[in-house]
């Protein structure tokens, strides 16, 4: 596997319980950046940040427009916004029409950051119960980087990485509690 640039997790329904399992297990001098989209609504879960960082010892902020991506943050997407990656490594935050019935879409982030970080992109899809993530992840890999979904037979609501795993081409299927241990190699 190529550099890690960057590493994207997305999920739904069922996804927050393995972030919270996942990040204690961090690294805490990851070399790249970790963005975090999951679906949530708008005005809920306001306090996602904050009770994220409450388990990793790696600085945990909510997406800010223009923002630049550094190593070593894990970011949350917004509710409310698509997150995009610009060609300059930053973020810009979009609220056009949902995708996937979703906004943040996780399809909108990982598809713009395969442009930008190409083979030196990873994207993690968890949890969820709808498709949203397997056109991005099929973007990924058209774009030169990895592809890694959390093992359907593990997650709470195996639509969304069982849908990945009919579609697109994946290159690792982990049970939760390989998960950190595959991020922090990634370094």
């Amino acid at each position: 596997m190529n550099k890690c640039d960057a590493l994207i997790i997305g999920g739904s329904a069922g996804s927050l319980d393995v972030l919270l399992k996942v990040l204690p297990e961090l690294n805490p001098a990851l070399s790249f950046p970790i963005i975090i989209v999951v679906h949530r609504k708008h005005g809920a879960d306001s306090l996602l940040p904050e009770l994220l960082a409450g388990r990793t010892s790696l600085i945990v902020k909510e997406i800010d427009e223009k923002e630049p991506i550094l190593a070593g943050t894990i970011y949350v997407a917004p509710s409310d916004y698509h997150t995009l990656i610009e060609k300059d490594r930053s973020f810009s935050l979009d609220c056009s029409e949902k995708i996937n019935y979703s906004r943040p879409a996780i399809d909108a982030t990982f598809q713009t950051a395969a442009e930008v970080y190409r083979d030196k992109l990873v994207c993690l899809l968890l949890s969820g119960s709808n498709a949203d993530g397997v056109n991005g992840l099929i973007s990924v890999k058209a774009w030169g980087g990895t592809t890694v979904i959390q093992d359907p037979q593990t997650a709470q609501v195996a639509y969304m990485p069982q849908q990945a795993a009919n579609f697109a081409k994946i290159d690792y299927t982990l049970a939760i509690e390989a998960m950190a241990e595959f991020i922090n190699l990634l370094s």
